[in-house]
């Protein structure tokens, strides 16, 4: 159960209401408040907001705290330090997967948080991804080959960049580059720079800020017009190589035994 579900289904409980009595508060279905509270979809960041001042409790911690009897009130800061996520959803309330191409990536840098630009994007589903938030960008340039250009890289929200993983691919937000699909080349710090890899050798890794990202996508799929190239068939150098390679897998095998 996600933190924003158990939440929810805290301090409704700890008010004495049941799900109808809270839902009539915030003038939403009884079965919304059912599929919040067993994790089977995720409240809008308005409604989010909306809870979370109905609970008097600071939004950041809402979605970031486990709150329970052992949690310390807090007062709700005006202006509560946290990366706010816009999402749109359909007519069930699943998110959609929205769709950020080429041409409208700059405008994101300024509409990421906006649920206006965001309910404009094109939207779509994929059955084998499992729930949670997902955005897809539309890739330029040949620096991540053969991941080839026009592609479109589908990405999971990451809400603790803690959880990057040195050596896997990202799409990572920021103020200066934009939107830039790249494979990290170290663990995030928040006193250290983090180091963006291509797949493409051509192109030399670089560095950027972490108070210039605005957000951080883990790649998981992504779709792509161009099919693979087949294997080419093996030549008498590869095969050579091949048959040294073995032989000197058994010679060290046969040492180990010895």
């Amino acid at each position: 159960m996600s933190k924003i579900s158990s939440n929810i289904k805290y301090l409704r409980k700890k008010k004495g209401l049941t799900q109808q009595q809270f839902a009539d508060q915030l003038l939403i279905k009884r079965s919304l408040v059912g599929a919040y509270e067993e994790d089977r979809a995720d409240p809008k960041y308005e409604l989010l907001n909306t809870i979370a001042n109905f609970f008097e409790i600071p939004i950041g911690d809402f979605i970031n705290e486990d709150i329970n009897d052992k949690y310390p009130p807090k007062k709700k800061q005006e202006n509560d330090n946290v990366r706010i996520l816009s999402v749109s959803v359909d007519q069930n309330d699943r998110q959609n997967i929205e769709l950020v191409p080429y041409k409208a990536s700059a405008g994101y840098l300024n509409g990421y948080s906006d649920p206006e630009f965001i309910s404009q994007l094109p939207k779509f589903h994929l059955p084998m991804l499992k729930q949670g938030t997902y955005r897809a960008f539309e890739i330029t340039g040949d620096s991540m080959l053969p991941v080839y250009p026009g592609s479109i890289i589908v990405a999971e929200y990451l809400e603790n960049w803690a959880e990057i993983k040195s050596g896997e691919t990202y799409v990572v937000i920021s103020k200066d580059d934009g939107v830039v699909y790249k494979r990290i080349g170290n663990k995030f710090k928040a006193n250290k720079k983090l180091k963006l890899v291509s797949d493409n050798p051509v192109y030399e890794p670089y560095e950027i800020n972490p108070e210039d990202i605005l957000e951080i996508w883990k790649s998981k799929a992504y779709i792509s017009t161009h099919f693979p190239e087949p294997t080419p068939d093996p030549t008498l150098e590869s095969l050579t190589s091949m048959m040294t390679q073995m032989q000197k897998s058994i010679a060290s095998l046969q040492q180990s035994n010895n």
